[in-house]
C-alpha cells in the first residue's frame, strides 16, 4: 500500500520529459500548423511572394527536423491559395526564405497561375449555379405540391 505524503514540505515534481511542455514535435505538426508556423517566421510566406525553386530545401536547411511529408503538403497548401496564385499571376521574380529577390518567374509559371485561377473561378461559378437551380426546382416543386393540396382540399370539401 502507498503512503500519502502529508508533510508540507515541498517535494520535487516528478520528472517528466521536456517535451511535454514544450512545443508538439515536428513529426506531430499538422501541414497548418506548419504552415501557420513559415508564415510567422519567413516573410517569404508571410507576404505570400512567389517562392524560389528548391524552397523546401531552403526550409530543410534551416529546420532539419521537419517531416518532409507534412512540409510538402504544407508547400502544396500555400501555393495552391487563391493568395498566392493572384500573387504569382503578375510576378515577376521569385523570393528566398527572408524575401531576397531571386530568379525570374517564367511566363509558364505565370500562365500556369492564371490557368488554375479560371478553373477555380469557373467550378465555383458552375456550384453555385447548381445550386441556384437546385433550390428554384425545389421551390417549384414545393408550389406544385401547395397547388394540388388546394385543389385537393376544394374538391373533397364538395362531396
Amino acid at each position: 500500500m502507498k503512503s500519502m505524503n502529508t508533510s508540507l514540505t515541498p517535494q520535487p515534481p516528478a520528472t517528466e520529459p521536456a517535451t511535454a511542455v514544450s512545443a508538439p514535435a515536428p513529426a506531430a505538426q499538422t501541414p497548418r500548423s506548419l504552415l501557420k508556423h513559415l508564415q510567422t517566421q519567413f516573410p517569404a510566406f508571410r507576404d505570400f511572394l512567389p517562392l524560389s525553386i528548391g524552397i523546401d530545401k531552403q526550409l530543410l536547411a534551416v529546420m532539419p527536423e521537419l517531416d518532409r511529408k507534412t512540409m510538402r503538403t504544407a508547400l502544396g497548401i500555400h501555393t495552391g491559395s487563391l493568395r498566392y496564385l493572384k500573387v504569382m499571376e503578375k510576378a515577376k521574380v521569385r523570393h528566398d526564405l527572408d524575401g531576397t529577390p531571386g530568379a525570374e518567374v517564367t511566363d509558364t509559371h505565370r500562365a500556369h497561375a492564371t490557368q488554375v485561377l479560371q478553373e477555380r473561378f469557373k467550378k465555383e461559378a458552375d456550384r453555385k449555379k447548381a445550386e441556384r437551380e437546385a433550390k428554384a426546382a425545389e421551390e417549384a416543386a414545393r408550389v406544385h405540391a401547395d397547388k394540388l393540396n388546394q385543389l385537393a382540399a376544394k374538391f373533397a370539401k364538395k362531396s
